[in-house]
Order: C-alpha cells, then structure tokens, then sequence
C-alpha cells in the first residue's frame, strides 16, 4: 500500500454547531463545506489546516457509528484517513497481508470520495480510513 498523502482527521463532536464556531471564531479556521451523509448517519463539516483537512462528525442517530463513539469513548480523535490510488488494489493488497479491513469494498463517503476503513485492531488502535477521488480511475 502506498499512501500519497493525509487526507485528513476525523473527530466526533456531539454538537456541530458549537464545535464550527469553536474552531472559527476560538482557532480561526474556516468551515467550507458541511455535509450530510445519510447512509453513514454523520452530518459533516471541513476546515483546511495546510494541506490537512479536518473533518468533524456529528452523528444524525444514536444508532450511527459516531453516535455509538461518542456513546463509549465520548468526543474527540475518531480516525485518521490516508489518501491513496486504486483503493480496491489497496484493499485487496492489505486483506492479502492479514490486515483486519471494516469494509472488504469500498463505499461512498463525504466530499464524493470513495472510503473504506481499516479495523483499528490492525493498527495499534487506530481507526484507519482510506479514501480515493473518483477521478483518478
């Protein structure tokens, strides 16, 4: 596998609002798109930090995976998320390896990305996204 950049930081938030204006008015980003993403049951928002977004995740049911988060851990770092070409080579190459995958496929996700997460016993504890732009295939 061959990661070509951070593609950014999830964190979980219980109340999005309150977590934008605190990043826009306390650390001085700016929020430039907030979006929902239904199947996943998380309303979004990003910032630009440098090159590295951070995504923060407010869940839209306490049966969502970032509602069942916040619910055991409570708020703060979720997953990190690695930016690659050929997700599904990626996939296929790190099953082949023994790495534990969430999803054996990808799936759609925020921004029009193709997700897909790597189970954090695979990765000292850390969830682990990989996404791809549609448009690179």
């Amino acid at each position: 596998m061959k990661a070509t950049h951070i593609e950014h930081i999830g964190i979980a938030v219980s109340n999005l609002d309150a977590a934008i204006d605190f990043y826009e008015d306390k650390l001085g980003l700016k929020c430039y798109r907030v979006e929902e993403v239904q199947d996943q049951k998380v309303k979004t928002a990003f910032f630009m930090v440098g090159q590295t977004k951070l995504e923060l995740l407010e869940s839209t049911s306490p049966e969502g995976p970032i509602g069942k988060f916040i619910e055991k851990r409570g708020e703060g770092l979720h997953h990190l998320a690695f930016a690659v070409e050929d997700l599904q080579e990626n996939l296929d190459e790190l099953s082949e390896k023994g790495v534990r995958l969430i999803d054996e496929t990808p799936r759609l996700g925020a921004e029009g990305l193709q997700i897909a997460f790597v189970h954090p016993k695979s990765t000292f504890g850390v969830l682990t996204e990989l996404c791809e732009k549609q448009d690179e295939k």
